[in-house]
């Protein structure tokens, strides 16, 4: 079975900075395309990075690419998101998600969800 574990949310304020970890199992980074997504109270999910096995590119949401940075760790089997210079707009919940086989390349899946999603890391950034 897929899974993916999110962690390392937390209170943190404006100008800090947090890095969240998303440890998976059940498939192969090889491949897939995977990522980090947030949902803020009352606004809808939106895609923060994803890296894109296909053309072997991380893509960002533009207004976070200069704060904000995801690797992974293949040898780990964990993802990370990096997130600088935190704001109180970033305050949200923070998603780990696969494809596993993704049906779409280039920034498809900053603005598609993915198949298989962890439980979520809330994230506060107090001002």
């Amino acid at each position: 079975d897929v899974q993916l574990v999110e962690s390392g949310g937390g209170t943190v304020q404006a100008g800090g900075s947090l890095r969240l970890s998303c440890a998976v199992s059940g498939f192969t980074f090889d491949g897939s395309a995977i990522g980090w997504y947030r949902q803020a109270p009352g606004k809808e999910r939106e895609g923060v990075a994803y890296f894109s096995s296909r053309d072997s590119t991380t893509y960002y949401a533009d207004s976070l690419k200069d704060r904000f940075t995801m690797s992974r760790d293949t040898a780990k089997n964990t993802l990370y998101l990096q997130m600088n210079n935190l704001v109180p707009e970033d305050t949200a919940v923070y998603y780990c998600a696969v494809s596993p086989n993704p049906v779409g390349s280039g920034r498809y899946y900053l603005y598609y969800n993915m198949d298989y999603w962890g439980k979520g890391t809330q994230v506060t950034v107090s001002s």
